[in-house]
This record gives structure tokens, sequence and C-alpha cells, in this order.
């Protein structure tokens, strides 16, 4: 028998998995911003592109858990999936960029 304690209990973690889908659709919106920015401005900063890579592999991980765990949002459901498959792209243009060999080391 389902009791009014238990539709609260459900109700509060449905409201707690909403708001972490939120926030953390802004939280990596706001680092894609800053991470392709900057990290276009410093490219040719090796050691800076790898650990923007590394993060964003940990920004992946972490959108990819949120997006299929959490509470989905409708009108951010599609932009979520978007926004992650995007950090995808970039951090493996970001390992490229950081491992590939300078053209200044081959002269």
């Amino acid at each position: 028998m389902i009791t009014i304690n238990d539709y609260k209990i459900k109700e509060k973690r449905r409201e707690v998995l909403f708001m972490a889908y939120t926030w953390t659709f802004w939280i990596i919106a706001i680092w894609f911003v800053i991470n392709a920015i900057y990290g276009w401005m410093k490219r040719d900063n090796q050691s800076l592109v790898k650990s923007f890579a590394w993060i964003n592999v940990v920004v992946v991980i972490v959108g990819f858990w949120v997006y299929y765990k959490a509470t989905p949002v409708a009108g951010l459901k599609v932009w979520f999936m978007i926004l992650n498959w995007i950090n995808v792209i970039l951090a493996i243009i970001q390992f490229y960029g950081g491992f590939k060999k300078n053209q200044k080391d081959k002269k």
C-alpha cells in the first residue's frame, strides 16, 4: 500500500534528479564554451590541449550518465544529447592536437 509519505519521497527524488539534469546541462554548456574558445586561442600549447581533452572525457562520462539516469527535462533533452556528442568530437580533436608531433619539431 502506497502512503502519502511514499509519494512525497518519490516526488522529492524526482525533483532532485530533475535539478541534477538541469544543472549538469548548464555546467557542461558553460564548460563547452570556455573550452572551445580558450582551447582555440591556446591550441599551440600541447599540454593545455591534452588537459582539456582529459577534462572533456570526464565531462562526457558525467554528461551521458546524467542524460540516461536523471529525470529528463523535455526542453533540454535533445540539446543535452547534442552537447554530449559535440564534447566527444571536441575531445577527439583535442587528443589529436595534444598528441600529434609539431611541424617545428621535424625541422
